[in-house]
C-alpha cells in the first residue's frame, strides 16, 4: 500500500517537473540568445555613432569600450576593415549590412549583428559586432543546471511529502488489517480507532459494527443452550414429579395422571416454543402474541402449585382487577416469572406472593416476593455466572430474566433484599415486537424513575 501510494505521488511529481522544466529550458535558450543579439546590436549602434561624416574620406574612428566579450569592427563601403577587431574579409552579415538594414546572423561560430552607417542618406560603412556562440551556450548550461538543481530539490521534497502521505494513508488501513486478523483469531473485543480520514473512518465504523454484531451472534449462540436447559428444567421436574407420584401411590387415578402428564407435556412444548421464539436476535420482526395478566397468572399457578406444595410451601397470586386485564407479551413475561419462581423455590423460603399492581399509571409492576433474604450485591446479582450469594444454581436465570425483560422495553430490579422481592416492570404499549418495541415516553420515564428499595 505504501509503495503504491509513493509511486503514484512520485509519478505525479515527475510529470509536473517535466511539464515545467522542459518549456522553461526552451525559454531560457531563446531568451539568452535574444538578449545576446540585443546586446550586440546596442554595442554596434554605440560604435556607429562614433563614425563621422568624413569617414569615407579617410577620417579615423575611435570606437567606445564594449560591455561584451565579443568584437566590434568598422568597415567602409569596400568592406575593408578600418577600425576595431574583426575578420579581414567581411562575412555575409557584414556585406548584407551595406543594404542599409540591421542584419543579425551567424558566422564562423559567432553571433553577428551588422549595423549600417549612413551620411547624407548614403551608406558609407558598416559596424560589425560579434560574440562567440559557445559563450552563450555556457550561460545557458549554467541556467539549465540551476533549473535541474531546483527540480532535484523539488523532487526530494515530493519524495518526502509522498512518503508522509503514504504512511498517513496506509497506517489506518494496516491497522484495520491487524484488527481483522485479531477478530479472525477470536479476539472479538478488538475495535478500530478513528484515523481522521473520512473514507477510512467509514470503513472502520462498518468493521466495528460488523464485529459487534458478530460478537452478539456468537454470544447469543453460546448462551442459548444454557438458557434453554435452565428454562426446561422446571417443566421437566413437574412432569417427573407427576409420573413418580403415579408410580409410588397405587391409589392415584391412572387416567388423571395421564391427563396431568399430557398437560405438563403441553406446557413443556410451549416452553420450548417460547425459548425458540425468544432465542432470535432482535430484528424488529413480527408482533408477538399478547395475553392478559390474569391468564398469565392462571397458567403460572397451574405449573408451580404442585412444586411448591411438594415442599410444604404456598404460592399466592394477587392482582387488581384493572391491572390483571392488561395485555402483556406472554412469552417474555412467562419465562421471566418462571425464572423468578424457580429462584424463590430453590433459594427462598416461606410463602411466595406474586402481585400485579399499577405503577405511575403507565407501567405494570409484577412483584415476586418470598420470606427469605438475599446477600449478594445488587449491581452484580443479574450478571451471568453470579450465584446470588449462594453456592447453588447456575448463575444463568436472573441474567436471562433481565435480558428478556429489557427485550420488551421493561426492566427487572431487586426491589428488596429482605424479604426478597424482585420487580418486573412492563410499560404499556400497543405494538410489542420480539425485537423489543419502544413504548410511550411516559412509560419510559416511569421506568427511569423506578429505584431499587
Amino acid at each position: 500500500m505504501r509503495r503504491r501510494v509513493s509511486r503514484v505521488a512520485l509519478a505525479a511529481v515527475l510529470v509536473s517537473l517535466v511539464l515545467v522544466a522542459v518549456p522553461l529550458a526552451i525559454g531560457i535558450r531563446i531568451s539568452f540568445f535574444a538578449d545576446e543579439r540585443a546586446e550586440l546590436e546596442r554595442a554596434a549602434l554605440a560604435a556607429a555613432v562614433q563614425v563621422g561624416p568624413d569617414f569615407a574620406g579617410g577620417d579615423p574612428v575611435e570606437l567606445p569600450a564594449t560591455t561584451t566579450d565579443g568584437q566590434v569592427a568598422v568597415y567602409d563601403r569596400t568592406l575593408k576593415l578600418r577600425a576595431g577587431t574583426g575578420p579581414q574579409v567581411a562575412d555575409g552579415p557584414t556585406r548584407a549590412g551595406l543594404a542599409g538594414k540591421v542584419v543579425q546572423g551567424q558566422s564562423d561560430g559567432s553571433l553577428v549583428v551588422a549595423v549600417p552607417v549612413a551620411s547624407s542618406e548614403q551608406v558609407i560603412g558598416v559596424v560589425r559586432a560579434s560574440s562567440p556562440i559557445s559563450g552563450v551556450w555556457s550561460r545557458i548550461l549554467l541556467a539549465w543546471l540551476a533549473v535541474l538543481g531546483g527540480a532535484v530539490f523539488a523532487l526530494l521534497i515530493g519524495v518526502g511529502v509522498a512518503s508522509w502521505h503514504a504512511k498517513r494513508l496506509s497506517a489506518p488501513l494496516e491497522s484495520l488489517a491487524r484488527i481483522a486478523d485479531a477478530v479472525t483469531a477470536g479476539e472479538l473485543s478488538a475495535r478500530a480507532e478513528p484515523s481522521g480520514i473520512a473514507e477510512v473512518d467509514t470503513l472502520a465504523n462498518a468493521q466495528n459494527t460488523m464485529v459487534e454484531r458478530l460478537a452478539q451472534v456468537l454470544d447469543h449462540a453460546r448462551h442459548f443452550a444454557a438458557d434453554a436447559a435452565h428454562q426446561l428444567r422446571t417443566p421437566l421436574a413437574g412432569l417427573r414429579l407427576t409420573l413418580e407420584t403415579a408410580l409410588t401411590d397405587p391409589a392415584v387415578d391412572a387416567r388423571h395422571t395421564i391427563d396431568e402428564a399430557l398437560r405438563q407435556t403441553d406446557e413443556l412444548q410451549r416452553t420450548v416454543q417460547d425459548v425458540l421464539q425468544l432465542s432470535h436476535l432482535p430484528t424488529g420482526g413480527p408482533q408477538v402474541r399478547l395475553g392478559t395478566i390474569s391468564g398469565l397468572f392462571s397458567e403460572t399457578e397451574s405449573r408451580w402449585h404442585g412444586l411448591f406444595a411438594e415442599q410444604g410451601r404456598r404460592i399466592v397470586f394477587i392482582g387488581e382487577d384493572a391491572v390483571v386485564r392488561r395485555a402483556v407479551p406472554l412469552a417474555n413475561c412467562r419465562q421471566v416469572l418462571d425464572v423468578l419462581l424457580d429462584n424463590a423455590l430453590t433459594h427462598g423460603r416461606g410463602t411466595v406472593r406474586v402481585t400485579a399492581h399499577d405503577l405511575f399509571d403507565t407501567t405494570t409492576a409484577v412483584d415476586v416476593e418470598d420470606e427469605g433474604s438475599i446477600t449478594a450485591d445488587t449491581p452484580d446479582i443479574f450478571l451471568r455466572g453470579n450465584h446470588a450469594g449462594t453456592d447453588q444454581g447456575s448463575g444463568i436465570g436472573l441474567a436471562l430474566a433481565r435480558k428478556l425483560a429489557e427485550s420488551i422495553g421493561g426492566r427487572l430490579v431487586l426491589a428488596s433484599s429482605s424479604p426478597t422481592r424482585f420487580r418486573l416492570l412492563v410499560p404499556e404499549r400497543s405494538d410489542v415486537t420480539d425485537g423489543g418495541a419502544t413504548g410511550s415516553s411516559d412509560a419510559q420515564q416511569a421506568l427511569r424513575r423506578t429505584s431499587i428499595r
